[in-house]
């Protein structure tokens, strides 16, 4: 399989794992039953848009931002895919700030370990010493 699919793949699997955390953990941040997937699906795909532009703004404007560059993506993802989304739902200030932390959290560490145990392709090479 093509490594572009797998590692769309991984990023969705991810970005599911950190937002069913969230819905889990925070009383407030809801995800419909039905709308599960598009919720997923259009995370993903605001995040991926999101964090070129925002790298590159951060980059040339703000250089400070950029060791948190993939947590204002997160954050800025939430928001636009509440926005979109009629089946999602955040639950006010203190579980967007919460939830942009779980789902970072849940996104980084899924994102590690997928492609180490599912998608053993798309794990980085070991340098040999």
């Amino acid at each position: 399989m093509p490594k572009f699919v797998l590692s769309a793949a991984a990023h969705l699997i991810a970005n599911a794992v950190g937002l069913v955390l969230a819905s889990l953990l925070l009383p407030g941040f809801s995800i419909g039953l039905l709308g599960g997937v598009i919720v997923v699906l259009v995370f993903t795909v605001v995040s991926v848009v999101l964090l070129p532009i925002i790298r590159k703004l951060s980059e040339k404007k703000i250089p400070e931002l950029l060791g948190g560059i993939s947590l204002v993506v997160t954050f800025a993802g939430l928001l636009i895919t509440e926005l979109l989304v009629s089946d999602f739902a955040i639950g006010g200030v203190a579980n967007l700030l919460a939830a942009t932390l779980i789902v970072w959290l849940g996104a980084l560490i899924a994102g590690v370990l997928l492609p180490k145990y599912l998608f053993p392709s798309l794990a980085v090479a070991k340098p040999k010493a």
